[in-house]
C-alpha cells in the first residue's frame, strides 16, 4: 500500500487517517482520494452497501436545489461544505443557466480547497475558502466572500451533506443561525443530512466513523427542523432525499433508502 504523497496534495495533510470529503469524493468515483479513505469507503459499503447510491442521491438533490434557486431568482451561491469537486458542481449547475451566477466554496479539507483552486483558476465569478462551518465569522469575513458575494442581496446557502459532521458540542444551530441572519430575505437554505434510525447499520457506521476520529450524527425531522426555525420551508417539507422534487427518470420507490433528509427554506 503506497502512501506517497501526490504532488496536488498540501503537506498538512494526513494520508494515514481517513477524511469524510476524500470517502464522499470515492464513493462518487472521484479520484482525489488515498489508500486509508479508500479502505474506510470499503468498510463503510460492508456494513452499509447502499453508501455509494446514497452519495450519488445526495449529488442529485444537490443540482435540483440549485436550480430550484435559480429558478427562483437567486444569482449568488455560498457552499459551505463544498467537497472535493466531481461531476455536477455548484458553478457549474448555475453559471450554465445563467453565467454571470457569483458562487463561492467553502470547505475544511485542504485537498478539497486545492482542487476547487485548480478548477476555477479561470472562472472569474467563482472561488474557494478554506473555512470551518463552525466559524461563521471567519467564513463570511473572508475576502472571496466580501468580493464576490452581496449579502444584501439574496443568497442560496447550502450546506449540502456536512451539518451531520458537527456534534452538539459545536453548537450546529447557532452556527447556521449566523449565517442566515447575515444573508437577505429571500435568501434560501439548503440542507441534507443524514436522517437518525435506530438501526443496526447505523449504529455500526456511526461506530466506524467515530472509532476513525471522523463523528458523525443522524438527526431526526423534528432536530432538522430547527435549522430552519424562522424560515418557511418550502414543498414538499423536509422528506427523504430522492422526494425532494423528483425528475421523472429518479428512482423513489424505496426513498428511505437514501438514509438522508433534505429540505429547501427561504428566509422571509
Amino acid at each position: 500500500m503506497s502512501t506517497q504523497r501526490p504532488s496536488w496534495a498540501p503537506e498538512d495533510i494526513d494520508l494515514e487517517r481517513p477524511n469524510a470529503a476524500r470517502v464522499y469524493d470515492y464513493l462518487l468515483g472521484g479520484m482525489a482520494n488515498f489508500a486509508k479513505d479508500r479502505e474506510f469507503a470499503q468498510r463503510l459499503t460492508d456494513i452499509a452497501p447502499d453508501a455509494a447510491k446514497m452519495a450519488r442521491s445526495n449529488r442529485a438533490f444537490l443540482r435540483r436545489a440549485v436550480t430550484y434557486c435559480l429558478d427562483n431568482g437567486i444569482r449568488q451561491f455560498l457552499d459551505i461544505g463544498s467537497g472535493i469537486p466531481t461531476a455536477g458542481n455548484v458553478h457549474e449547475i448555475a453559471q450554465r443557466i445563467e453565467p454571470s451566477t457569483k458562487v463561492v466554496y467553502v470547505d475544511v479539507e485542504p485537498v478539497a480547497v486545492t482542487h476547487t483552486e485548480l478548477m476555477l483558476a479561470d472562472n472569474r465569478n467563482a472561488d474557494v475558502v478554506r473555512g470551518d462551518l463552525s466559524d461563521p465569522a471567519a467564513v463570511l469575513g473572508a475576502e472571496p466572500v466580501s468580493r464576490l458575494l452581496d449579502l444584501d442581496q439574496p443568497v442560496g446557502l447550502l450546506m449540502v451533506s456536512v451539518l451531520h459532521f458537527l456534534g452538539e458540542d459545536a453548537d450546529p444551530y447557532a452556527a447556521v443561525r449566523r449565517y442566515v441572519e447575515a444573508v437577505a430575505p429571500g435568501s434560501f437554505l439548503v440542507v441534507s443530512h443524514i436522517a437518525a434510525e435506530d438501526t443496526d447499520e447505523q449504529a455500526r457506521a456511526r461506530s466506524l466513523y467515530q472509532n476513525n476520529a471522523v463523528p458523525i450524527v443522524g438527526r431526526t425531522r423534528e432536530q432538522l427542523a430547527e435549522f430552519f426555525t424562522g424560515l418557511e420551508i418550502v414543498e414538499p417539507g423536509i422528506v427523504w432525499t430522492p422526494l425532494w422534487h423528483p425528475e421523472p427518470t429518479d428512482d423513489i420507490e424505496v426513498p428511505h433508502r437514501s438514509k438522508g433528509f433534505v429540505a429547501v427554506a427561504r428566509k422571509p
